[in-house]
């Protein structure tokens, strides 16, 4: 951690101590999604604090896009999976779906990124079941957590307990908050 630049540290530390804030016991895409969504409006709110310029989004704008390229692949291995398919036949259209992937990859990295490839090593790596798992867990909410602050007009206490209040609901009805929460944001 001592090599990490500023920006970097106080992320992070943004990000854990959120976690100290509010935490709710086997809901992994709700803490994670808390906690980076203070840990990104925490370090806005500290770079501007320093005079700094805002942080560059091209890199979380790239995170982005491509959490959605795989997101988006997992949804279609979702579906195909709910088939009858014979495994040979779910086998090669899951590799059909990992080649698809792949191939959105090369030309969002080509086109839009102008040749940035940060995920080269990822993609071109074996991809499993288990590898597209962690995608969405740490940024499924946090949209819904920049509506929720952006309803409390970027008070932070008045957040926290906005937030608390959705945590202390059941799984079902936190999921429901948090859906209509994103839905309400303005793209």
């Amino acid at each position: 951690m001592l090599r990490w630049d500023d920006d970097e540290l106080a992320a992070t530390i943004f990000h854990e101590l959120a976690h100290q804030r509010l935490f709710v016991k086997g809901d992994t895409e709700f803490n994670e999604s808390f906690a980076t969504f203070v840990q990104y409006e925490g370090l806005r709110e500290w770079r501007a604090a320093r005079g700094l310029p805002p942080d560059d989004n091209a890199e979380r704008k790239h995170e982005d896009e491509f959490e959605r390229l795989v997101l988006d692949t997992r949804e279609r291995l979702r579906v195909l999976y709910a088939t009858a398919l014979p495994p040979d036949a779910m086998r090669e259209r899951k590799r059909e779906e990992i080649e698809r992937l792949r191939t959105e990859y090369s030309r969002l990295r080509d086109t839009q990124w102008e040749g940035k490839g940060g995920y080269d090593e990822w993609i071109n790596s074996g991809i499993n079941n288990a590898k597209l798992l962690p995608f969405g867990l740490y940024r499924r909410w946090v949209p819904a957590f920049s509506a929720l602050f952006a309803q409390h007009g970027g008070d932070w206490s008045a957040f926290y307990s906005a937030a608390a209040k959705i945590a202390r609901l059941g799984a079902a009805a936190r999921g429901d908050a948090l859906s209509a929460l994103q839905a309400s944001r303005p793209d």
